[in-house]
């Protein structure tokens, strides 16, 4: 009998394994050419390991999450969905609504090589219930180097008053100085890296983190304000309503000088080719030593079903995985979560973001510190700023400092 044996547990595991169903609906908005090149990543190695992914993609991510939000209390949500870690993931883990995958976690993460703030936004009640698959910054200019070259520029500007003149002499070459996707999610991320760089590291902090007020009725935050009312400048009559990849493809097809905005859109250079340090640049938003970040996460809702259980499961291993981490941040864009990644072989523009994490030079996105219903507060005031000359600073920061009281 004891020779039987191992036959006998082989073929009660292959029996087990073809009983369990691995299949995964994922629920993401990851639809641009570069983010869906990503996804792959994912969807190939979750394939490989028994599961099977079914996509449920809707492109933009407030339509995305409005569609997810919809299905999850009507009691019909997807296996998993794509999210930044914090409040947006731990205000429905509050109402029950959520599986953790602690034991995944830590099954594939060793201690110490996620960053403790990530750790932070992942963990609730002491149980892990989401795997971020990396960081991403949302205060970079991206440019056009034929487009900088053309206009006489010699490198990226490292002040506003750099950089106001540097978007002069575009215009004066006749191209679009700033490729701008005008939607209020997307204006929202600037305006926070222009707040960065005018109001300093520990001012933000103490704003968005500790929602200390009294930061907004500083004479910096009007500056920021003013520097970033001063954009509209130097937009083209196409940018209200611009997806962002629309307007990535203008510094691609090197028809404006740059774009503000978050290192995902560098998936979009990498699918058309585009070698970052040679045909495009990177730097910082200009004033800026440190990076405004966010970690996105697949997050998994309870489907009182054992099979996606087991589903989450793997598909958290994945995400976990260092080489399947390393793959998709470098078409996505990305820092890897786990610092314990070889990065040698990632681009110019990801080694500078490495190397400001390893010094620390980093603060919190907002999605990251308070509620979803701040937040939108704030994209409604920037949106409806940007979009009207005429609203008065004043105006502007007495209704975006009413955006607290959302939550």
């Amino acid at each position: 009998m004891r020779l039987l044996l191992p036959g006998l547990t082989a073929l009660l595991l292959v029996s087990t394994a073809q009983a369990q169903d691995l299949t995964a609906e994922v629920a993401h908005s990851w639809t641009s050419g570069g983010e869906a090149a990503a996804v792959k990543v994912i969807v190939d190695a979750f394939t490989a390991r028994g599961g099977k992914w079914v996509d449920w993609s809707v492109a933009g991510f407030e339509s995305a999450n409005a569609a997810y939000i919809s299905r999850l209390l009507a009691g019909d949500p997807p296996t998993a969905k794509t999210a930044v870690a914090g409040p947006e993931v731990t205000e429905l883990i509050a109402q029950g609504l959520m599986n953790d995958v602690d034991a995944a976690f830590h099954a594939a993460v060793p201690a110490g090589v996620v960053p403790q703030v990530v750790l932070n936004a992942i963990t609730v009640d002491g149980k892990v219930y989401m795997a971020p698959t990396g960081m991403h910054a949302g205060n970079w200019m991206f440019y056009s180097k034929p487009v900088f070259e053309k206009a006489g520029i010699a490198e990226a500007p490292k002040t506003w008053d750099e950089f106001f003149a540097a978007m002069d002499k575009i215009k004066a070459a006749g191209l679009t100085p700033i490729a701008w996707g005008g939607q209020s999610w997307q204006e929202g991320i600037v305006f926070h890296g222009v707040v960065l760089s005018t109001i300093g590291d520990a001012a933000f902090t103490k704003l968005y983190t500790d929602k200390d007020l009294s930061v907004i009725d500083t004479p910096e935050f009007t500056k920021a304000v003013e520097t970033f009312g001063k954009l509209r400048d130097y937009v083209d009559p196409g940018a209200p309503g611009r997806n962002w990849n629309d307007a990535t493809a203008m510094v691609i097809k090197d028809e404006a000088g740059v774009q503000l905005l978050s290192d995902f859109i560098k998936g979009e250079f990498s699918t058309a080719g585009e070698v970052a340090g040679t045909d495009y640049g990177c730097a910082l938003v200009p004033g800026s030593d440190s990076l405004i970040t966010l970690a996105d996460a697949f997050s998994f809702p309870k489907t009182g079903n054992a099979d996606e259980d087991a589903a989450q499961a793997l598909l958290a291993e994945v995400v976990l995985d260092p080489k399947v981490q390393a793959e998709f941040s470098v078409i996505k864009g990305s820092v890897p979560i786990r610092t314990d990644i070889d990065t040698s072989g990632f681009d110019v523009c990801a080694q500078e973001a490495i190397g400001l994490v390893k010094a620390d030079k980093i603060v919190l996105d907002a999605a990251m510190t308070l509620s979803p219903a701040i937040n939108g507060g704030f994209k409604d005031a920037v949106g409806a700023y940007f979009a009207d000359p005429s609203m008065s600073v004043e105006s502007f920061i007495e209704q975006y400092k009413a955006a607290f009281a959302n939550g």
